[in-house]
């Protein structure tokens, strides 16, 4: 699994021009789930999530992390963030895991950030539908995890 998550003051992301999850101060999170991936995986990237220290404190150093500034998590599924651009100018995309596993997955990392978060600390998108996501990006900060190399 692999997650790009955007430190943001704010973001939404609409579905047929209606909103259907929005955060103030937290993350929006691009998550890709990979074939071979595991409710293990799930877990420990819910937990990075929610432990990552990357929100400043009282010296703006990073040093908070989103639990402790009370921020929220805004989680949009995004199967292209494992794409094969190794061959040729169109991605390739067999890395990525088949849409019934990588939704059970999806749910499975969303469940666990609303165990440690709090139900009404984290939005998501619609799996598979097709999203329009606005978001302000703060800092810019923007980091990858993954569990590819565990």
């Amino acid at each position: 699994m692999k997650a790009l998550l955007q430190r943001v003051t704010r973001g939404c992301v609409r579905v047929g021009g209606q909103v259907v999850g929005s955060v103030e101060k937290g993350f929006v999170v691009l998550l890709g789930v990979r074939a071979g991936d595991d409710d293990a995986a799930a877990r420990y990237l819910a937990e990075k999530t929610a432990g990552l220290r990357v929100f400043p404190d009282g010296q703006d150093r990073m040093n908070l992390s989103v639990m402790d500034v009370g921020g929220g998590v805004l989680v949009v599924s995004q199967f292209t963030l494992y794409a094969d651009t190794r061959k040729g100018n169109r991605p390739g995309f067999t890395a990525a895991a088949a849409p019934a596993e990588a939704e059970r997955l999806y749910e499975a990392y969303v469940g666990h950030l609303r165990r440690i978060l709090g139900e009404d600390r984290v939005a998501t998108g619609v799996f598979r539908a097709s999203m329009q996501i606005e978001l302000v990006n703060d800092g810019p900060v923007t980091i990858e995890v993954s569990t590819d190399h565990r």
